[in-house]
């Protein structure tokens, strides 16, 4: 199915529109296709009507069998004579997205595999690797701040929540001990930074991980209380501020991996009206 995506890929670019792109997307977000950030970064990162559908349908592709199908069985259900033109109705049939044999297919592991104790000891002392003991192991951190409601709800991140809860367990897994905000102004992230920089765990820990998922823009997420008129933002930058060796001695010489989920810019989407708000 994938290919057949990649056969249609010019022409479904060439005559989808607005409204189908808009379709397509909450029906794949039902569906579990795509997430609540993949959606956004879809409709605010591509300009163009076909910038839109050729993103659509690329990362769908890139997604496999399963996820090509159900996208193939949804442009059946919304627009059918466009299904009918793709030549989509001469191949084999789509299948419904529901239907019993789509469940049974899995296309990820939600299990994490982790490293054997050979490979975890082979990789000690080699200079490309940073030095990780068993018992900086055990004491892990790291900060997780998820947006999902704001004041403006037609910003609300339907879907944050998984997202959310999907990291909490990876982290988990990985052996950190997760500080988790929820619901944050640009001012309180920059705050949940500065004490997160001053965590008494900081010392004994061999990495740290910062996530923050929102809605962004250039060099910024935006807070909850973000408006038009009234700009609710957290500089980026102050990441690195807070945790540099100077305003946070003990992550000196460790890793630290920042995770953004954020759209850099464009126009953010009200999914209940057609309004448009450019976030540049």
């Amino acid at each position: 199915m994938a290919d057949e995506l990649n056969r249609i890929r010019v022409k479904f670019v060439d005559s989808a529109n607005k409204e189908l792109i808009k379709e397509l997307l909450d029906g794949l977000f039902d569906d579990g296709v795509l997430n609540d950030g993949q959606k956004d970064s879809i409709l605010e990162e591509n300009p163009s009507t076909k910038d839109k559908a050729r993103a659509l349908i690329d990362t769908v592709r890139r997604k496999g069998d399963v996820a090509s199908r159900k996208m193939i069985a949804l442009l059946q259900s919304r627009d059918q004579t466009l299904y009918d033109s793709l030549g989509l109705s001469s191949g084999k049939p789509a299948q419904p997205a529901a239907a019993p044999e789509i469940k049974l297919e899995q296309e990820y592991s939600g299990t994490l595999i982790p490293s054997t104790k050979a490979f975890w000891t082979g990789k000690q002392g080699q200079r490309d690797t940073y030095p990780a003991a068993e018992n900086s192991i055990r004491h892990r951190l790291a900060l997780l701040i998820t947006n999902i409601t704001f004041t403006d709800t037609s910003f609300n991140r339907k879907g944050a929540d998984r997202d959310e809860e999907n990291m909490d367990t990876l982290l988990v897994a990985l052996g950190y001990e997760v500080v988790k905000h929820t619901n944050l102004t640009g001012k309180e992230i920059d705050a949940a930074v500065i004490e997160f920089s001053k965590h008494k765990k900081l010392k004994e820990t061999d990495s740290v991980v910062v996530v923050i998922m929102s809605h962004g823009k250039l060099g910024a997420v935006l807070g909850v209380e973000w408006k038009k008129d009234k700009p609710d933002e957290f500089c980026i930058n102050n990441i690195y501020h807070h945790l540099s060796p100077e305003r946070c001695p003990a992550l000196l010489d460790k890793p630290k991996i920042i995770l953004i989920q954020a759209c850099r810019g464009g126009l953010l989407y009200s999914p209940d009206t057609t309004n448009q708000y450019n976030l540049i």
